[in-house]
C-alpha cells in the first residue's frame, strides 16, 4: 500500500498557551487517521525554551487512540539533554506500545544566544551550548547500539557504561533515527550566515548518522539542491542514498484570501513561538491561500523529490482547517 506523503503536526504547545485542550490533540489525531490522508502525526519538543506537553508522553497517549499512523517527534530538541540510555528505554517502549510506529527526528535545539529561556534550559540540565553537536552525534551512536545489540559498552566524551542490554527492544529493526536541521538557515554572531564549515558538517551529519533528513523553511528548489548535496555526501560515507528519507516541516492555512491566510498564520506563529516574525519569513514557511494555490504549492515540493511533508495548521481553528485540508486539498494530491 502506498503511503500518504503527508503528516499532521499537532500544536502541543497550544495546551500550555491555553488555546486548545489536551483532549483536542487526541481528537484531531483520531480524525486524521480515519481520513487516511495522513501517514504520520508529529509533535514538537521543548523543556523551558518553548514549554509544551512532553513529547514522548504525548506520543504514548496517541499510540492508545490510533493503530496505523506513525508517531513522530520533529524535532526532539531536548535530545542533547536526555541521557541516551534512559531515552533509549523510553523510545523502545513507545515503539513496542505502538506496534512499531515510532519515528524519531532529533535536533540540536537552540543555542544560548537564542533566548534567556534557552540558556536556562541548558544550564538546568548541565549541558553546555557548545556541546550540543557532539552530544547529538554521540547520542545517536549509543541509541543504535542499544536498540539492536546486547551487552553494549560505550566510552565516549559524555557517556560511559559497560554491559548494557536494553529490554524491551524496539519492534522496528532498524528503529528509524532521523536528523532535523536546516544548516543554511543557521545564523552566527551578529546575524551573519553560518560558516561554510558548519554548514558542511550539518549536511555530513545527516549523511553519516541519519536514516533521513527533516528540514524546514526551504523552497522546492532549495530542497532539491540541498538534498542532492546530502545524497552525494552519503555516497562518500559509503551509504546507499536510496535508503535515506526526506521530510519537510511546513505550515498551511487555507483561505480564499491569501493575505488573510498569511496574516492569521503570522499571528498564530508569533503567539506560538513568543516571537515577532517578519511577513516574508512567514510567507516562506507557509503554504497559504485558496485550495488550488495550496495544491500547487504542495505539488511543487513533492515534484522536487520530497518524501514527506509534515503540515501544521496555522490557525486556532484547528478542526476547521483540518476539515478544509481533507475535503478541498488532500483529494487532489492522492
Amino acid at each position: 500500500m502506498t503511503r500518504s506523503p503527508f503528516g499532521l503536526t499537532l500544536t502541543n504547545r497550544a495546551v500550555v498557551l491555553g488555546t486548545i485542550k489536551a483532549r483536542d490533540l487526541l481528537d484531531l489525531t483520531v480524525t486524521a487517521e480515519a481520513s487516511e490522508a495522513f501517514d504520520a502525526v508529529w509533535v514538537g519538543d521543548s523543556l523551558l525554551a518553548k514549554p509544551r506537553l512532553e513529547s514522548v508522553a504525548l506520543l504514548s497517549a496517541l499510540a492508545g487512540v490510533t493503530t496505523k499512523l506513525r508517531l513522530g517527534v520533529g524535532c526532539l530538541a531536548t535530545f542533547v539533554h536526555r541521557h541516551p540510555v534512559m531515552f533509549a528505554h523510553q523510545w523502545a517502549s513507545l515503539d513496542v506500545l505502538s506496534g512499531g510506529r515510532a519515528w524519531l527526528a532529533v535536533c540540536l535545539g537552540g543555542p544560548d544566544e537564542q533566548s534567556a529561556a534557552q540558556a536556562l534550559e541548558h544550564a538546568v540540565m548541565g549541558v553546555g551550548s557548545s556541546e550540543r553537536v557532539d552530544r547529538l552525534e554521540e547520542g545517536i551512536v549509543i541509541l543504535r547500539k542499544l536498540f539492536h545489540e546486547k551487552n553494549v559498552s560505550h566510552q565516549g566524551r559524555f557517556y560511559r557504561f559497560e554491559g548494557v542490554t536494553l529490554q524491551p527492544r524496539p519492534l522496528q529493526n532498524p528503529c528509524p533515527i532521523w536528523i532535523a536541521s536546516n544548516p543554511t538557515g543557521l545564523t552566527w554572531k551578529g546575524g551573519a550566515s553560518a560558516p561554510a564549515a558548519a554548514v558542511e558538517r550539518g549536511f555530513r551529519r545527516v549523511a553519516r548518522y541519519a536514516d533521513g533528513w527533516m528540514t524546514n523553511k526551504l523552497s522546492p528548489d532549495e530542497f532539491r539542491r540541498q538534498w542532492a548535496r546530502i545524497t552525494a555526501l552519503a555516497r562518500q560515507e559509503g551509504r546507499d542514498p536510496a535508503t535515506l528519507g526526506s521530510a519537510l516541516y511546513h505550515n498551511i492555512n487555507i483561505n480564499e484570501d491569501r493575505r488573510a491566510a498569511l496574516e492569521e498564520s503570522k499571528k498564530f506563529l508569533d503567539t506560538y513561538y513568543t516571537s515577532n516574525f517578519s511577513a516574508a519569513f512567514v510567507e516562506g514557511w507557509t503554504v497559504a491561500g485558496p485550495p488550488r494555490q495550496c495544491i500547487a504549492a504542495l505539488s511543487a515540493y513533492l515534484d522536487a523529490g520530497l518524501g514527506h511533508i509534515a503540515l501544521r495548521l496555522t490557525s486556532w481553528d484547528q478542526q476547521g482547517q483540518l476539515k478544509r485540508f481533507l475535503n478541498e486539498v488532500a483529494p487532489a494530491l492522492r
